[in-house]
C-alpha cells in the first residue's frame, strides 16, 4: 500500500478526479489526510424548502469539477482531505422523522398547536429525542477525530447540525468564539416547538459559556425573539446586517474595513459556520430559505481569507446546500468548501 508521500509524488492534480476517489477527486484515506470532512445528512426541522439532508452527497459529486489548484493555496491538496462515511441510517431517519415533523408545522400554520394533544406532545417528544441523538452522535465523532488531531469540518445538513461539533469544541477549548455567515439570526428559541431547530443552533451554541464571541455577517431575516436575545447578550453578540454592511459600501466603506471590523470582534480562536443563504441567492437558488441580498462569492471568499494569519480555526461547517434541477448548488458548494478548507489549513 502506498504511503501518503508516495501517493504526493505520483498523483498527477492536472487530470480530472477519478469518481472512486476521495472528495475532490483526491487519493488520500481519513487517516492520511490533515483535514476530515463529517456528513451529516440531517434536516429533520426544515420550515420552508428542503433538500438539505442530500447536501454532502450533492456537494460531494460536484467536488470533481473543482481544479485541485488554487491560486491562494497551491499545495493545498498535498494537505489531505477526506470525507467521512454517514452515520449508517441517519439519512433515512432524518426522511422518516422529517415527513413527522411536518404534520406539526402544518399544524403551527394553520393555528391548530395544542399542548393538549396527545399526538402533537407525542411527535415533539419523538423529534426532540431524535435530535437530541444526533447532535450526540456528532459529537462523539467529531470529538474522534480531534481526539486524533485531525482539523475537523462538517458538511450538512441543515443547520441544525453543528451543535454536536460545537460541544465537543466547547470539551476541548476553554474559550473560542464564532463567526457565522447566514441570511438568519438563527437565534429563535426552540422554533416551532423543536429544541433543536435549524433556526435555533445559534442560540443553543450561546448555552456554551466557552462561546465567549458570536460575530454574525449577512444577516437580513429576523425576528424580534432574536433581537431580544441579542439585547440580553450585548457582550457576546456582534451582528452585521446586510443592510448595514451595503449601507456602509455605498457611503464609501470598502469591504477590507468591514473585514477588519468583523474580525477584531473575534477572539483567537474562531469556529467558522457558514450557511450557503448567506450568499446572494443566485449562487445557492435551491437552499432550504433563500433571502434576497447577501453576499458575493468573492466576498465570502475574501472575508474567509482575512483570518489566515490572524485567528486559529479550530473547526468549521457549510451547512444547507440542496440539489435542485442541476449541480450549480453543489458546484458552489464545492467551490466554498474547498475555500475553507484551504483557509482552515492555512490559519
Amino acid at each position: 500500500m502506498s504511503t501518503k508521500d508516495e501517493k504526493i509524488t505520483t498523483f498527477n492534480p492536472n487530470n480530472a478526479g477519478l469518481t472512486d476517489s476521495q472528495i475532490f477527486g483526491l487519493p488520500f484515506n481519513e487517516h492520511e489526510s490533515d483535514l476530515v470532512l463529517l456528513p451529516v445528512p440531517w434536516e429533520v426541522t426544515v420550515s420552508y424548502g428542503s433538500g438539505a439532508s442530500a447536501g454532502p452527497d450533492h456537494i460531494f459529486d460536484a467536488s470533481f469539477q473543482v481544479d485541485l489548484f488554487h491560486p491562494e493555496f497551491p499545495d493545498l491538496w498535498k494537505r489531505g482531505i477526506a470525507l467521512l462515511e454517514d452515520s449508517p441510517g441517519m439519512r433515512e431517519r432524518s426522511d422518516s422523522l422529517k415527513a413527522k415533523a411536518a404534520t406539526i408545522i402544518e399544524a403551527w400554520g394553520s393555528g391548530a398547536v395544542s399542548e393538549e394533544d396527545p399526538q402533537l406532545r407525542s411527535l415533539f417528544t419523538e423529534i426532540n429525542a431524535a435530535c437530541e441523538e444526533m447532535v450526540g452522535n456528532v459529537e462523539q465523532r467529531t470529538g474522534e477525530w480531534l481526539d486524533k488531531g485531525k482539523l475537523v469540518g462538517l458538511v450538512g445538513g441543515d443547520h441544525s447540525t453543528p451543535l454536536g461539533f460545537l460541544r465537543a469544541l466547547a470539551k476541548r477549548h476553554d474559550s473560542f468564539g464564532i463567526l457565522h455567515v447566514d441570511a438568519h439570526m438563527d437565534l429563535r428559541i426552540a422554533y416551532e416547538g423543536f429544541t433543536y431547530s435549524h433556526a435555533s443552533i445559534m442560540y443553543n451554541a450561546l448555552q456554551l459559556p466557552q462561546i465567549t464571541k458570536l460575530v454574525q455577517v449577512g444577516i437580513r431575516d429576523y425576528c424580534e425573539e432574536e433581537l431580544s436575545v441579542v439585547a440580553a447578550n450585548k457582550s457576546r453578540v456582534v451582528v452585521h446586517t446586510d443592510a448595514e454592511i451595503q449601507r456602509g459600501a455605498f457611503e464609501g466603506e470598502t469591504w477590507r474595513e468591514r473585514c477588519d471590523k468583523i474580525l477584531a470582534a473575534l477572539p483567537e480562536k474562531v469556529y467558522v459556520s457558514f450557511d450557503i443563504d448567506g450568499l446572494d441567492p443566485t449562487l445557492c437558488p435551491n437552499t432550504g430559505t433563500p433571502v434576497p441580498g447577501g453576499l458575493g462569492f468573492q466576498q465570502a471568499s475574501y472575508l474567509l481569507s482575512k483570518l489566515k494569519g490572524q485567528k486559529k480555526i479550530i473547526g468549521f461547517d457549510l451547512v444547507e446546500v440542496a440539489p435542485g434541477e442541476d449541480d450549480w448548488n453543489g458546484n458552489v458548494g464545492a467551490r466554498l468548501l474547498y475555500h475553507m478548507c484551504g483557509v482552515a489549513l492555512s490559519a
